[in-house]
């Protein structure tokens, strides 16, 4: 598609979102593509990269600081210190290891959103060590953001914190949802309106008849973090709507082979 978007808020119209489709592939990339070309994870630089790479997703993590900013980095520390327990101000007088600054997540979007047309923008919500009420201002504000950008057409939620994502179908009832924990079937997932379970591969081969349970109530199946060949060969055979990977250019490279083989 030829759709052009514009840095700045709101400038993702509904009719790039109506028309919008994704990488026809499994492939997410875990933080981002950061690994072959040494970017730091969950930059803005892995993102991209991601973007380029043609992947159907890319993973990141949000935390919220004292000061109730947004920012994208997995850890709960960051140079050493607590992300919950400093400001946005302490944050920034670190850079990443490429000369970024921690991005906010409204710089997080507003770059994935920028001349992509193929790839998702999955986002993690980290639990809150400071209880549910923190943790339901952090899913509030993130679902917030997401609508005042108009970036709902690329965004898919997960989190290991179930009542996360029953807070964010609360304010959203449309937004695509995945479970990360692995401690719930998928019959009870989809009772709860989520739309979908992410859950670590060791899960499924626990529990292989959460597959096709997954599959016939129209779940959405992710696993994570596989970076195996033998382990992704098997998620494909499986019929896996997704895997999450610290290796895109592996899988991509494996899917490419698998198409060759079938001529």
């Amino acid at each position: 598609m030829g759709a052009c978007i514009l840095l700045g808020a709101g400038a993702f119209t509904s009719s790039i979102a109506q028309t919008m489709t994704f990488a026809p592939n499994v492939v997410v990339a875990h933080r981002g593509a950061f690994k072959t070309q040494h970017h730091p994870e969950n930059s803005v630089a892995a993102l991209r990269e991601a973007i380029r790479l043609g992947c159907t997703g890319s993973e990141f993590d949000v935390h919220m600081t004292a000061d109730d900013s947004l920012v994208v980095n997995h850890d709960p520390e960051f140079h050493g210190l607590p992300i919950e327990q400093s400001t946005y101000a302490q944050l920034v007088a670190f850079t990443l290891s490429n000369g970024e600054k921690i991005p906010t997540l409204r710089e997080y979007l507003l770059a994935g959103m920028q001349r992509n047309t193929q790839t998702r923008l999955v986002l993690e919500l980290k639990p809150s060590k400071m209880g549910r009420a923190r943790a339901d201002r952090i899913a509030d504000q993130a679902v917030g953001l997401v609508k005042e950008l108009q970036a709902a057409a690329y965004i898919v939620y997960i989190s290991f914190d179930y009542n996360m994502l029953l807070r964010i179908l609360q304010a959203d009832p449309r937004a695509q949802t995945q479970y990360l924990e692995g401690d719930r079937s998928p019959a009870v997932v989809r009772k709860d309106g989520i739309t979908g379970i992410d859950y670590h591969y060791s899960v499924f081969q626990k529990k292989p008849e959460w597959i096709a349970e997954a599959k016939q109530l129209g779940l959405a199946l992710n696993a994570w973090t596989v970076n195996d060949v033998t382990l992704m060969t098997w998620l494909l055979d499986n019929g896996f709507d997704f895997i999450t990977t610290n290796e895109p250019e592996r899988l991509l490279q494996l899917l490419q082979e698998r198409r060759q083989q079938k001529g």
